[in-house]
């Protein structure tokens, strides 16, 4: 194989949400770099169950009549 054409695979530490850490391999940054995450399963809706945090407050139908339901058709 030709190594100009593989990306360096490399040891990284995952910082999760709530602070604990973990090492992987990785080919994002360079070797020992942290990447802190954002959303991960500990904190996410679809992972945590907590249906109240991501609730849809009415369909995409009901929103798009909020919005333009006084237009009337011209004829």
């Amino acid at each position: 194989m030709k190594s100009e054409g593989h990306p360096d695979y490399h040891f990284i530490t995952v910082q999760m949400t709530d602070g604990t850490t973990y090492k992987t391999r990785s080919t994002y940054g360079k070797e020992g770099v942290t990447l802190a995450l954002d959303i991960d399963p500990k904190s996410h809706p679809a992972w945590t169950g907590d249906s109240k945090v991501n609730m849809d407050r009415g369909g995409r139908v009901a929103k798009f009549n909020d919005k333009f339901g006084g237009f009337t058709r011209k004829k």
